[in-house]
């Protein structure tokens, strides 16, 4: 299975056309549903009057050196290894699911728009991306839906307790747990079947939610916080600080009861 391109093989019943125009029609469903979010939350517009505010109250005047520099240690340090989480169970998660997600996405892309061809073999290396993927953002998704979420681990809410917010997570495995299923099935070549082509149609469904539900999502949020984590960093080094004070100068007291406990009351 893991060395088989799925795709390829769907395309044998289904035009390479169509499949690339779904993914094509998958992208202009994030690209309306951001643009949507960003008119009704209107959040690009506070970073920007956020910036101005900023840099009246800058104490420095960066460089394009000096930004360049704070820019690339946030994409490294908050962005890339999302180190605001701190080392533990939750930033594992995290990065086990963000990965596994651009793996999933990235062999999706170039086996439909490369390898698609019943004709061409697909190098292995693309099937092993593909499902090595969807099985982190399963496994990050999962540890951190049933183990991990704020209103399960700090407010005793059960864990199927769903909201809207979590739409976007929810799809997400969904998409990648019924792509692993489809290919599975699909890989075992018996005449005659049916329930590889069912979970098929839970591969597209679970996409369209996911994709289409960019405005009633957090899906958005992927685009916003680089943004936020880089001005917030910029405001640090030029000692804007976003308008907030400076820390205090004192030692931290909070008493021996805070010792009690693991801090997870959010």
């Amino acid at each position: 299975m893991i060395y088989n391109n799925p795709f390829s093989q769907l395309a044998e019943s289904v035009s390479p056309m169509a499949i690339q125009f779904f993914v094509f029609a998958m992208i202009a469903l994030v690209i309306i549903g951001t643009l949507l979010d960003i008119v009704h939350k209107k959040n690009v517009k506070y970073f920007f009057e956020n910036a101005k505010k900023a840099k009246k109250s800058a104490k420095k005047i960066l460089t394009t050196g000096e930004k360049t520099s704070v820019i690339l240690k946030t994409i490294a340090s908050d962005i890339a290894t999302t180190s605001e989480l701190g080392a533990g169970k939750r930033r594992a998660a995290h990065l086990l699911g963000m990965y596994g997600t651009i793996l999933f996405w990235i062999g999706s892309v170039v086996m439909i728009f490369f390898y698609i061809e019943p004709s061409l073999n697909t190098p292995s290396v693309w099937p092993i991306i593909w499902h090595v993927g969807a099985i982190m953002t399963v496994l990050g998704g999962s540890w951190f839906w049933f183990f991990l979420r704020v209103d399960v681990y700090s407010e005793a809410q059960p864990w199927y307790r769903i909201i809207k917010a979590d739409l976007f997570v929810l799809a997400l495995i969904a998409s990648s747990l019924f792509g692993l299923i489809w290919s599975f099935l699909q890989s075992l070549n018996l005449s005659e079947r049916w329930d590889d082509k069912v979970f098929l149609v839970f591969y597209i469904v679970s996409n369209l939610v996911l994709f289409g539900g960019v405005y009633w999502s957090k899906f958005a949020h992927m685009f916003y916080k680089p943004g936020a984590a880089i001005q917030k960093n910029l405001a640090e080094a030029d000692g804007s600080r976003d308008n907030l004070p400076p820390p205090a100068d004192a030692p931290e007291q909070f008493g021996l009861g805070i010792k009690r406990e693991e801090p997870k009351h959010y």
